[in-house]
Formats: structure tokens, C-alpha cells, sequence
């Protein structure tokens, strides 16, 4: 079996040993002290071997062992020993890895003093007042106790071993001195250190990220305290961690299993105060490695590694695939930032999903979890001591919201969640434009904010309002028009003129034949007047119709049709059919009312569309019928219904009342089948 050499030290030795270990490869690891074999987890793959070896005894360690490979995974600072590994490895056939620690140039240096050598940091120590936490290890704690008056104001962070504090208390550093503990430390660790030792001072190396010494600057900042850094380090040659397991994969023929797998939360930060964040949410960033999101979000937060403008999945999901190989051995905490609620309009459950998905395909190893926020409209309607259980609730922001005077008309209360002034603006005229002028609005500006406002306006006042900013809206309508719960507009409603229309009866039972959903997209080909454009867009906002009809003068009645029924949700194409549906987006449904002699053609496109559309087609005559019937065979089709409606009215005459016969219609309805068609255009 072939067997791995690393000389460790830090964490990243540790780690590089616990995968060797998960992987099966067998593996001996070097520690100079008994702590340094304490902390280590024990494993039936793992050999230690225990004390300091000098180059000579090193070269003789590795000849005996017969290793396939040799991993410096030594501290930056121990330059001694890697030299002595590098010397007493010269001849040997043997490659030589050096780990190094990943370091983030780009962090901000914050009130740091950067000193070369730890004798220039300790002669700057008596320059300066009050107390000082050590935090460079015991070995290098002689050149701090020259001066008594630095000695005295030591306060010695070291690991809990023997050695260690043995070394503590030859250089007379004993009792409330001593802070013997294992790391690594979190910012809180470090700032309640910093307070209860009223430290003025802290001396650090620059450790890295996996050092710990970003949790001591932010420590520092926290409480005010200066820092004294050794450093910086000149570029540490070598390979990241993700880079040696690859090279000792090839080595050993196998693959490395690193445990790394993230812990990814998306949290709702509620309106953008930081005094809104729920207190899980708080935490959370507070602990993180990576945060993501938009730049306004990110702007108060600095993460322990860094922040990215990132809040797509297509931005988030490759970053995270990188900087997990990137930071390979680290278990790294990624908090995601989303406005408002998390479950609340928001771009959380679509990067939900694609995270989920690259989870379980392998493109990442990771957990994940939501938290909630507080919601704009949540929060305007405690400010206004309002319910929103029983009110009718909408986004603007970052979408079109059709039809909006006929939503307001059928509710008593509304909240809506506003891109920006633009959209108060529209909502203004909207209800002007509707004659819903006694509709009372209260505008939530600039929410949880300084500049908060929160103020009562009317429809005039909103469409003349300027000022640019984040907008939530409250709507209370004191004429409520109760909605029909079924379609059925009458014919006298039309603006009609000279034009045909299919009348009222059997407009209902064709739009019922075409069993429309939410979210249909609806080709209303042939279509006249607008009749049944009209009702189906009536039927719900979230219904999309594309009337198409060739005549100018019947599209100029579908145009004001549209205006007087207040439907925006209908797109007016002024084409021929097929060639005007040729741009139009994929429809789930279509009816046709006119084919102008081109009904063949007509279907053969819709089916190209969408081999599984829902079709209903309107015939007078049998000649009709009987191409319909001819055409159809050409397609498998299923759920095919022909229904013939002769609708009769009475007309009164006199003091009786007559029935008069209208003529007499076919409804062919039918699904499209996907399967191979046999006509060929």
C-alpha cells in the first residue's frame, strides 16, 4: 500500500490527514509536541510519530519509511523546518508538497501595524500604554519579556500543553497571565477575551484565513483596540489544499474524499435596517465565511473571507462550485441576502431550487436552509395599524401587474410592493383613468430607514409624485364592486359597430370547451370584435391573450374594447394567421373564430407551437365542419368534443313574445397529441 509522509502543525495538516483517513490511504503524520498528537483523531489509516527531528534525522525517517510522497504542512512562520525538510529531501526521488495557507490579500487593514520581525513589534510595545494580548505562540514569548514594563502587561494566549506553559513560566509569565486554550476563535471569542482583559493592544501573525486572524480584526475593531501584525508574509510558494489532494490523487491512483461540505443559509433581512433582522438572521451573518447578495444588502457586513454582488443562481451556483475547491478544507458558511421575507415575493425559492438541484447532481457539497424576514407590507401595516389577512396582496417590483384598477375595484384593502416612484405614479393613474378617485392611499416610503415617510395621498397626488426611492402602498377602496365568480360579458357591453361577433351564449360555452388555467397564454385567431379576447382576459389577470385579427377596422374595436374594459393583460397583433403568430411567445391554448380560408395552415403552426395546445375552433357552415374533421385526421388528437348550439331569443311583438332562431354554430374542441403529424407544409 502506498503511504503519504506529512509534517504537520496546523490545521490544514489535520484536515489533509482526517481525508487521507475517510479515503483509506494509508498515512504518517509528524507532530513536534504531545499536544500536537492529542488534537488529532485517531484512525486505523494513521501513523503519528511524535517530537522534533533535526535535518539528519529527518532524512533518515523518510529513507526507512519508504513514503510515495512528502507533504510540508508545516506553519508559515516555522521557515526552520521547512528548510530542514527541503535540505534533507535533495537526491531523493521523491516528490515534495508544500501546503500552503490560503491568505485574502484584498481585506482592509483596519488600524493594523504591520512589523517585519517580532523584536521590532516588541520594542514598539513599550512605547504604548495598557494591556496586550499575545497571541504568537509560546515559542516566540522570550523576545516579549525583555522589557519588565512589556512583561508585565503580557496577557499570553497559548495552546494547553506542557510545553507550552512550561515556557510561560520560564519567562516568569504565570497565573492570571496565561490563557491556555485550543483554538480556532470566533470574533465573539476574541472580543470577550479583549474585554474582560481590558487589552489596548493585540499582537497577532498574519495567520490567514484559516489562522483565525480575520476573527481577531474584527475583534479588534469591535472593541477599539489597535493591532500589532508580524508580517506581512512574502508569497508562501506551494499548493492550496483542493491542489495537493489533486497531486496526491494521481500519486496514489485514488480519489480523495474531502470533507468540506457547506452550510448555506438564505435569509430575509426584511426592508435593509439592520435593526429589522430577526436575531437568527443576526447570527448568521455574523458567523459567516461568504455573503451574497445584493450590493446595497451587503454593504453594512463584512464576512470572514469575502462578499460578493451576487444574487442570481446563475451568478451564485458557479461562484460556490469555485470557492469550494478553492477553500477545500474548510467547512465554509454561506449566508445568501434576500429583501423583505424570504417566502414573500422574493428571489429566495428560484435560487432555492437551482441550489437544491446542484446539490443533488454532486456540483456541490452543501446544506441548506431558509430564514424568514420582515416583509415591507408586514411591517406598513403594524405602522398603520392595519390587518393583512383580509387584503388582497401584489409585487410591483421587478414584474408587470396587469390589470390593476379591476384587482383594487373587487378588494376593500390592498398592499403593493412598488419598484419605485414609477410604479406610484402608474397606480395613480390607474385609478384616475378608472374613476376610483375616493380610493384612499398611504405611501410607505423609504421603510425602516432615517428617512422614513408615511403618508396619505390620493390618486392625483401619487401620479404626481417625484421623489425616486423603495415604496410599499396601502390602497383602501370605499366602493368595493363584488367580482362575478363566472366569466359572461353581455353583447350590449361591446363596442360592436358592423363588425361580427360571436354572441354571448356561445362565447361562454367555447371558452369553457378551452378549460383555461392560470398562467394560460391564449391565441384568440379571427378575433373580431374582441368578444372572447375580452372575456378570457377578464377571467383572471394572470391569463395572457393575443388577439389576432387582419382587418383594420376590427382592430381598431379591439383596441377600444380593451381600454373600456380595462384589460391589460390582451396584446393587440394586427397580422394575418399564420405568418402574425409566428413571434408570439408558446400558447397553451387557442381558439379560433376566423381562419380567412387558411385553417389547414393555422394548425399546422399552432401544433409546430405546441404539440400538446388545447384548441377550440367556431364553424357556421358544414363545409367547415367537414375540413375540420379532414384536417384533424392528419394529427393525433385526444379529448375531442363537437358540439352544435342553436341559441334562441325572444323577441317580443306586441303583447307576446316570439322565439327568434339565431344560426346555428359547431364547437370543435380537441388537445393535440404529440406524436408525428402526417400533414407536410
Amino acid at each position: 500500500m502506498k503511504e503519504i509522509l506529512i509534517f504537520a502543525g496546523t490545521t490544514e495538516g489535520r484536515k489533509l490527514s482526517e481525508s487521507l483517513a475517510v479515503s483509506g490511504i494509508a498515512h504518517t503524520i509528524c507532530v513536534a509536541t504531545e499536544y500536537g498528537e492529542i488534537v488529532l483523531k485517531e484512525n486505523p489509516f494513521m501513523t503519528v510519530h511524535r517530537g522534533r527531528m533535526n535535518e539528519e534525522q529527518i532524512r533518515e525517517f523518510i529513507q526507512d519509511g519508504k513514503f510515495e510522497a512528502v507533504v510540508d504542512a508545516t506553519h508559515p512562520y516555522a521557515d526552520l523546518v521547512t528548510k530542514n525538510i527541503k535540505s534533507a529531501m535533495e537526491g531523493m526521488n521523491i516528490p515534495y508538497l508544500r501546503l500552503k495557507r490560503e491568505l485574502h490579500e484584498s481585506r482592509e487593514k483596519r488600524n493594523v501595524t504591520y512589523f517585519e520581525t517580532n523584536e521590532a513589534c516588541a520594542k514598539a510595545l513599550e512605547k504604548i500604554q495598557g494591556n496586550i494580548l499575545l497571541t504568537t505562540g509560546s515559542k516566540e514569548l522570550s523576545k516579549y519579556c525583555i522589557s519588565e514594563d512589556v512583561k508585565s502587561r503580557l496577557f499570553v494566549r497559548i495552546l494547553p500543553g506542557i510545553e507550552s506553559l512550561s515556557l510561560c513560566m520560564e519567562q516568569g509569565i504565570k497565573g492570571k497571565q496565561i490563557i491556555a486554550m485550543q483554538g480556532p476563535f470566533t470574533m465573539e471569542m476574541n472580543e470577550a477575551t479583549i474585554r474582560q482583559y481590558g487589552i489596548s493592544c493585540l499582537v497577532t501573525k498574519q495567520s490567514g484565513i484559516f489562522g483565525g486572524y480575520y476573527e481577531k480584526l474584527e475583534a479588534a475593531k469591535r472593541t477599539g483596540v489597535s493591532v500589532f501584525t508580524i508580517g506581512p508574509l512574502e508569497a508562501d510558494t506551494g499548493y492550496f489544499f483542493s491542489e495537493v489532494c489533486g497531486e496526491l490523487e494521481k500519486i496514489c491512483q485514488q480519489k480523495i474524499r474531502i470533507k468540506n461540505e457547506m452550510e448555506i443559509t438564505l435569509a430575509g433581512i426584511g426592508m435593509g435596517n439592520s435593526k429589522n433582522l430577526t436575531k437568527e438572521v443576526c447570527e448568521k451573518i455574523g458567523e459567516a465565511d461568504i455573503l451574497l447578495g445584493a450590493e446595497r444588502m451587503l454593504a453594512p457586513y463584512r464576512p470572514r473571507i469575502e462578499k460578493k454582488p451576487f444574487y442570481l443562481a446563475k451568478q451564485i451556483i458557479p461562484y460556490l462550485h469555485e470557492i469550494q475547491k478553492k477553500y477545500s478544507m474548510e467547512s465554509l458558511k454561506v449566508v445568501i441576502l434576500f429583501s423583505g421575507d424570504s417566502g414573500f415575493y422574493s428571489g429566495c425559492q428560484s435560487v432555492y431550487h437551482a441550489l437544491q438541484e446542484g446539490i443533488d447532481a454532486g456540483q456541490l457539497q452543501a446544506g441548506i436552509h431558509i430564514m424568514p424576514g420582515i416583509s415591507s407590507v408586514a411591517f406598513l401595516a403594524a405602522c398603520i395599524g392595519e390587518s393583512y389577512q383580509d387584503a388582497a396582496v401584489y409585487s410591483m417590483h421587478g414584474k408587470e401587474l396587469y390589470n390593476l384598477a379591476r384587482r383594487i375595484k373587487t378588494e376593500q384593502k390592498t398592499f403593493m410592493i412598488m419598484s419605485g416612484v414609477r410604479d406610484v405614479n402608474r397606480l395613480g393613474d390607474a385609478l384616475i383613468k378608472a374613476g376610483m378617485t375616493e380610493c384612499e392611499i398611504i405611501t410607505g416610503y423609504q421603510l425602516s430607514y432615517a428617512g422614513q415617510q408615511i403618508k396619505k395621498r390620493t390618486p392625483r397626488e401619487c401620479l404626481e409624485l417625484k421623489e425616486e426611492g423603495l415604496y410599499t402602498c396601502f390602497v383602501k377602496n370605499p366602493n368595493i364592486i363584488h367580482n362575478n365568480l363566472t366569466h359572461g360579458i353581455s353583447d350590449g357591453e361591446f363596442i360592436r359597430d358592423k363588425v361580427p361577433m360571436t354572441k354571448e351564449e356561445v362565447r361562454e360555452v367555447s371558452i369553457c370547451k378551452l378549460k383555461l388555467y392560470q398562467g394560460a397564454v391564449v391565441f384568440d385567431i379571427g378575433s373580431g370584435t374582441g368578444s372572447i379576447a375580452m372575456e378570457m382576459a377578464g377571467i383572471s389577470p394572470d391569463i395572457q391573450v393575443y388577439a389576432i385579427e387582419q382587418k383594420k377596422e376590427a382592430v381598431s374595436l379591439i383596441w377600444r374594447n380593451k381600454e373600456k374594459f380595462q384589460l391589460e393583460n390582451i396584446t393587440v397583433i394586427e397580422a394575418k394567421a399564420p405568418e402574425g403568430l409566428q413571434h408570439l411567445p408558446r400558447a397553451t391554448h387557442a381558439f379560433v373564430g376566423g381562419s380567412g380560408g387558411n385553417l389547414k395552415e393555422i394548425l399546422w403552426t399552432l401544433y409546430e407551437m405546441n404539440p400538446n395546445m388545447r384548441v377550440v375552433i367556431n364553424a357556421v357552415c358544414m363545409e367547415t365542419i367537414c375540413e375540420i374533421k379532414e384536417i384533424l385526421a392528419l394529427y393525433s388528437i385526444e379529448n375531442e368534443e363537437i358540439v352544435q348550439m342553436q341559441v334562441s331569443r325572444a323577441k317580443e311583438v306586441g303583447k307576446y313574445h316570439f322565439m327568434q332562431a339565431e344560426n346555428p354554430v359547431w364547437i370543435c374542441a380537441f388537445k393535440f397529441r404529440e406524436g408525428r403529424a402526417g400533414y407536410e407544409a
